[in-house]
């Protein structure tokens, strides 16, 4: 997103009212940008609209808009501890009453997909407005099978993107991520990611997911399944670390806002055969690590499905939720490594993953699978609050 620039070039604008919404922009081809500016003001009038952006925009194209220059940050894919922190100081600056954060390839999002991520902090009484994008039935699956499920189960969160990169926040709530995000920068760690949703929770604070339809969602710049499956998990363990007090305490999930989609995906499924060799051949050499993980129950689990080939492998929902929470108390105990631990987890994901393509590809909805394995995570919440508080009871 962006650091700020405390100088502004032109001293009429201290004279302005201050505006109603501060728009933080990522870094985007200029014809992007263009196109996010016209979409935000076709929705709001331009004298309570402040955009900050980093890149430069002829001196005349937006005469009646308050343009901020800022420095772009180094993030391309999510937003990290120096994007909020950055974002509640130039709220502070300007005196903004909510702030809206897009990130890259936002312009794909609508004129009312922005409007409504924007009112919802401004003109309702929530704090948080979080997007429910309209992704395609194979994208985001880390998301759908570790970020959703445990989300949902330990925060009593229907969030579908616990991780969004597009956000709208209250002042408040702009203040208690900027107060996460201090812990990481004090340490030069501004790249760390942050958890709206689980922050907003913890604080008693309202949050409102909202439908924003497509959008074109940037692919982080380290390809590598590896590094970004160990950054992205690693860092909501360590929030789940923190924040143990807060989601040991029984909340009851809210309602659905829609019913869940009942028409299957027509788009060709990915090959899974790479993704099953990478299990299969897992199973032979990490069983070893496996064992410190995981009870014994579950590791027979994964002997049967050693066993299973092609589009019959199906990794049941009640025995991937026990290894991602099994994985979590690992994390925390340090049972092994955290790195070598994070490392083991990939082949169970591709496991995971390939169970997935063939469910729906048989003809079971995408979403309609997603949400019975976050109804799996919820379900077995009280194996891990057990073993939280008594990780001695259940040790293999």
């Amino acid at each position: 997103m962006a650091t700020a620039n405390p100088i502004s070039d032109n001293p009429a604008d201290t004279e302005r009212a201050a505006p109603g919404l501060l728009v933080l922009l990522a870094a985007m081809p200029p014809e992007q940008t263009e196109r996010v500016l016209a979409s935000l003001t076709s929705s709001f009038p331009a004298e309570d609209l402040m955009v900050a952006t980093p890149d430069a925009l002829p001196a005349d194209s937006w005469p009646a808009l308050r343009i901020i220059p800022v420095t772009a940050s180094d993030a391309s894919w999510t937003l990290t501890a120096a994007d909020f922190l950055n974002a509640y100081r130039l709220a502070g600056e300007n005196e903004a009453r909510a702030v809206l954060m897009l990130g890259p390839g936002s312009s794909s999002l609508t004129p009312t997909a922005l409007r409504d991520l924007a009112n919802t902090v401004l003109l309702a009484p929530n704090d948080l407005a979080i997007p429910c994008y309209d992704l395609p039935p194979y994208a985001g699956l880390i998301n759908s099978a570790i970020l959703y499920p445990l989300t949902r189960a330990l925060f009593a969160s229907r969030a579908r993107f616990p991780l969004a990169i597009d956000l709208g926040l209250s002042l408040r709530m702009a203040e208690r991520l900027a107060a996460a995000a201090q812990r990481f920068t004090a340490v030069n760690q501004g790249d760390a990611v942050l958890w709206p949703i689980n922050e907003s929770a913890a604080a008693g604070f309202t949050a409102s997911e909202v439908d924003v339809g497509c959008r074109a969602t940037p692919q982080p710049t380290e390809s590598d399944i590896n590094a970004i499956l160990a950054s992205v998990t690693g860092s909501l363990f360590a929030d789940i670390d923190a924040k143990a007090t807060y989601w040991q305490r029984p909340r009851s999930l809210p309602p659905t806002r829609h019913p869940v989609p009942l028409a299957p995906s027509t788009d060709a499924p990915p090959d899974t055969i790479p993704m099953l060799d990478a299990f299969h051949l897992a199973y032979t050499n990490l069983r070893e690590i496996w064992s410190l993980v995981l009870p014994p129950n579950t590791l027979l689990g994964l002997k049967r499905l050693s066993l299973t080939e092609g589009a019959a492998f199906r990794m049941p929902d009640g025995l991937w939720a026990r290894i991602v929470f099994d994985f979590l108390l690992a994390y925390r105990l340090r049972t092994i490594n955290r790195g070598h631990l994070l490392g083991a987890l990939i082949p169970l994901y591709l496991a995971w993953v390939a169970s997935h393509i063939n469910i729906t590809a048989s003809g079971t909805n995408p979403e309609r699978h997603i949400e019975a394995v976050a109804a799996a995570f919820e379900a077995d919440k009280p194996y891990l609050v057990s073993r939280w508080r008594w990780p001695d009871r259940f040790n293999p």
